[in-house]
């Protein structure tokens, strides 16, 4: 019998190819995002301290609907003037395993947007 795996371990192991080949420094951290059902979070990530500089999500921000586009670009847009607050213009995006598709890929596009560069 074959062994499946849920869909969240799949995702992980993803991750954890992509984490392989990207990695966030002082000048670059690292945005990751991380979707559910009902919400998505974004954070930025230094990985020399090892430590979240500034993070996100459609909780924090009290959205009505968290699982839908228009939270992720709220999301997406918020997290670029979160940034711009610490002074970070430059970012290496980690789309955390997920298809850079829908929610993932509106995050983006609205850091984008905001002003981060990635």
């Amino acid at each position: 019998m074959i062994n499946k795996e849920s869909r969240n371990q799949e995702r992980i192991r993803r991750h954890a190819r992509v984490r392989a080949k990207v990695k966030g420094s002082n000048t670059a951290p690292r945005l990751v995002v991380f979707r559910s059902n009902k919400n998505i979070e974004v954070q930025v990530i230094d990985d020399i301290k090892g430590a979240t500089i500034v993070a996100t999500s459609s909780k924090a921000l009290k959205l009505k609907n968290g699982g839908n586009i228009e939270a992720a670009k709220a999301v997406g847009k918020a997290i670029a003037e979160l940034c711009k607050a610490k002074k970070i213009s430059k970012v290496v995006f980690d789309r955390g395993g997920y298809i850079y598709h829908g929610r993932v890929k509106a995050v983006a596009d609205a850091a984008r947007e905001g002003g981060l560069k990635f």
